[in-house]
């Protein structure tokens, strides 16, 4: 290398080193990243991921459940002698709009609370007497729910309620919303379920003379028993395609 006069000779290598050493810390990092996207696809679901997809699971299954699911043939509860009896099913009900379903006096407030749809359901007891309609009110989320369950009557009262599910041509056909005579409400999840109950002859409510509350008893099993089964919380199994994707 021949020198310049006045001027002296830069090195080269400082620079070669600088570069080599970006290079390698950029494929550490670069390593480092793929082997972080790689554990993360790869990892296990953590235990809050477990926790909302069941929660999510658990709101969709109005919807994706089969109606017969939801409500089974026969339903047990206690009977008022003592011992257990079970309730036909007469019908279920196509219309799942909650406007179709309730009282207008509580129509606002359950809609303002998300009311995403009402399945009801009309139940025969074992001594063939008394109907009880049984009407499941869907929520986005728990905390819908308990917001609908706040704005709803807590006196035990029918109405404003749950309307009255009859099924022309069956047991059930005089069954109307002023034939009601008790009603109950339980909450679990992102569920309200309600029930309204009335003898099977239609007797109007008010013609009623003294009240046998007894009769009655049994519908908020029915209820319960349902909420029980469609608010229970499973946890996500991706051996079980049918329920679960992963």
């Amino acid at each position: 290398m021949t020198d310049v006069p006045g001027r002296s000779a830069r090195p080269v290598w400082p620079a070669l080193v600088v570069a080599s050493a970006l290079t390698l810390i950029c494929a550490v990092v670069a390593g480092v990243a793929a082997g972080a996207a790689g554990t993360e696809l790869t990892r296990g679901p953590s235990t809050d991921e477990l926790r909302r997809a069941s929660a999510e699971e658990v709101a969709r299954r109005w919807w994706v459940w089969p109606a017969g699911r939801i409500f089974p043939e026969t339903l047990a509860y206690s009977a008022e002698q003592g011992g257990e009896e079970q309730a036909a099913r007469v019908g279920i009900s196509p219309d799942t709009r909650c406007a179709s379903a309730l009282d207008r006096a509580l129509r606002t407030a359950l809609a303002k609370a998300g009311c995403q749809g009402v399945l009801r359901a009309t139940y025969l007891d074992a001594l063939q007497g008394v109907l009880v309609t049984v009407g499941v009110v869907a929520f986005p989320n728990e905390h819908a729910a308990v917001r609908a369950r706040a704005a709803l009557p807590h006196s035990g009262k029918p109405s404003p309620g749950l309307r009255a599910l009859a099924f022309p041509g069956t047991v059930s056909d005089r069954f109307t919303s002023q034939g009601r005579q008790a009603g109950s409400v339980r909450q679990a999840g992102p569920y309200v379920v309600l029930t309204t109950a009335g003898q099977i002859d239609g007797r109007p409510a008010r013609a009623v003379g003294q009240q046998r509350p007894g009769m009655f008893a049994f519908a908020p099993d029915l209820g319960e028993r349902v909420l029980a089964v469609l608010s229970r919380p499973q946890m996500p199994d991706c051996g079980e395609a049918r329920e679960w994707r992963c």
